[in-house]
């Protein structure tokens, strides 16, 4: 599995981009634009053809998993916090009926630890990250923890291998796609990379 996740400020050609993304077979984007408002994030979907909006995981307002075909919605961390662990009845106004759950954590044990009961996990960061300047990576160990990982921060072709060896169920990538020449074969590259891995037993 390879979550892609949004660029944060919008790029040239990024819609263009992205389908050209669904195209090759991306089956998970994490829209996060955390600048952009409720109104401009539905512009930004409506852009997107209806037929991969259910590829696409919200990470703000998350009431547009109402009004589109959306895959789910995705908590950062102190989201998470305040809606689930601090708030009740988020769910209350959410047909999130067939749709997906997933946060965002930075530490092994808190995910551990959470009783909420996401589809999958984003825990980061994995390497150094290659989007954000002085982002260590932790080299955490998932292999223990029974749950669904995503290990983001610094995926590259070169360390699929060693986020599979260290537990991780599939791979989150923001830098290793958006920062390169060409995106899309940035993309195939590494899908086919991590088919390839998958076949071997870790």
């Amino acid at each position: 599995m390879i979550v892609l996740i949004a660029p944060e400020n919008d790029i040239p050609n990024e819609i263009v981009i992205i389908h050209q993304l669904f195209e090759a077979g991306l089956e998970v984007y994490h829209l996060r634009k955390p600048s952009k408002n409720k109104t401009e994030y539905v512009a930004y979907i409506n852009k997107i053809k209806p037929e991969y909006h259910n590829r696409i995981v919200i990470h703000h307002y998350h009431e547009l998993v109402n009004s589109y075909g959306l895959r789910g919605i995705h908590f950062q961390e102190q989201k998470r916090i305040d809606a689930l662990e601090n708030g009740k009845g988020y769910f209350n106004n959410l047909q999130m009926l067939g749709k997906t759950m997933s946060s965002s954590f930075h530490d092994p044990k808190t995910l551990e630890e959470c009783s909420f009961e996401f589809d999958y996990h984003l825990l980061s960061p994995v390497f150094t990250s290659i989007s954000k300047k002085g982002y260590e990576g932790k080299g955490f160990k998932v292999s223990e923890i029974d749950k669904f990982i995503i290990g983001l921060g610094g995926i590259t072709p070169e360390t699929t291998e060693k986020a599979l060896q260290l537990g991780y169920n599939g791979i989150g990538v923001l830098g290793g796609i958006w920062n390169a020449k060409n995106p899309i074969k940035a993309f195939t590259t590494l899908q086919k990379t991590l088919k390839e891995l998958k076949k071997r037993p870790y």
